[in-house]
């Protein structure tokens, strides 16, 4: 399971997205897809949901698209705009829903 960082906003522009991270004084330009993926990790989307989106929205295989996330994921966990968890309960308590 992940969740955006609290120190992550984001918003969407007509070619994807801007992310702008608090804490560390960085910003990022995403595409549409990248959008996407941040957007749908936002409202609590499993990594496969949103290969499935994916693959429906963009005609490609669900495999590669599987594939597409995971790598971008770890990448937005590398920059720390997102963290992973091994459990939904450790997420809601960290995003104060629990």
């Amino acid at each position: 399971m992940y969740a955006v960082s609290p120190g992550v906003r984001s918003t969407g522009t007509e070619d994807g997205g801007i992310v702008l991270d608090i804490d560390r004084g960085q910003m990022f330009r995403l595409n549409p897809v990248g959008a996407l993926i941040l957007e749908s990790l936002a409202k609590g989307r499993a990594d496969t949901e949103i290969a499935k989106e994916i693959s429906r929205q963009y005609s490609i295989g669900e495999e590669s698209a599987v594939a597409d996330v995971r790598e971008f994921l770890k990448s937005l966990e590398q920059h720390k705009l997102i963290r992973v968890y091994q459990d939904e309960s450790s997420c809601s308590r960290q995003q104060g829903n629990g």
